[in-house]
């Protein structure tokens, strides 16, 4: 068992859309976002506390009383809207307000404080570094440092594998991930040989990145186990 709370914590997500000022047709970018969000919200509803919404241009929030589904909806917001980048942060705490189902907004408490905790330490870590950052962190109440390290750790490796991806090795991976199946249905959906599947994923070090995920996954599915 990973965590302990006295609390029933939630989990609460904010994404951020890295420069998007700069971003071109931005409004066409932010009705995808808004079309996206509402499959999100009815795909992953038995989780959702609070629905995904825009709360800014360029920014949106949700709340999960799960973690079971958190890296599957980051992941598959990711998948919609790339190459649009999106930077995540979520939030491990308890919601001291009242909270409304049916939009992720007015609620306030330490989940969120640690979702924008996350969000700003990860502009800080880009302005500071030369090379790509991790695109999604993790901040804890009650002083969960061990876990919270863990975690940040294993996004942190899993932006490296990602970042070493040509676009033709991202889209077998996701296709292979949506899709699930053998390498060889995999090949037949995307017209190519088995062969170039299996190499794609060798190259992509995918079996090392599916494999953190699954530690990251088995982590944040305790916090919905540890609800009282």
């Amino acid at each position: 068992m990973f965590f302990f709370f006295n609390i029933n914590p939630y989990i609460a997500i904010i994404g951020d859309i890295k420069n998007s000022k700069e971003l071109e047709n931005r409004k066409n970018i932010q009705v995808k976002l808004k079309s996206v969000l509402s499959e999100i919200n009815e795909k992953y509803n038995s989780v959702i506390s609070a629905k995904f919404m825009i709360t800014l241009g360029d920014e949106f929030q949700g709340l999960l009383c799960s973690g079971d589904g958190v890296l599957e909806i980051i992941e598959e917001i990711q998948r919609q809207m790339h190459p649009v980048e999106i930077r995540f942060g979520i939030g491990v705490g308890q919601i001291t307000t009242e909270i409304n189902a049916e939009m992720a907004i007015g609620a306030d408490g330490p989940g969120y404080y640690k979702a924008r905790e996350a969000i700003e330490i990860l502009k800080n870590s880009e302005q500071k570094s030369k090379t790509q950052a991790a695109d999604i962190r993790i901040e804890i109440e009650n002083d969960e440092n061990s876990i919270a390290i863990m975690l940040n750790t294993i996004f942190s490796l899993i932006a490296v594998i990602q970042n070493n991806w040509s676009e033709r090795q991202r889209e077998i991976v996701w296709a292979f991930e949506k899709y699930g199946g053998s390498q060889l249905e995999c090949a037949k959906r995307l017209n190519v040989s088995q062969s170039s599947i299996q190499r794609s994923l060798a190259n992509g070090n995918y079996y090392a990145y599916k494999n953190a995920k699954e530690t990251i996954n088995t982590v944040l599915k305790e916090i919905g186990e540890v609800r009282v």
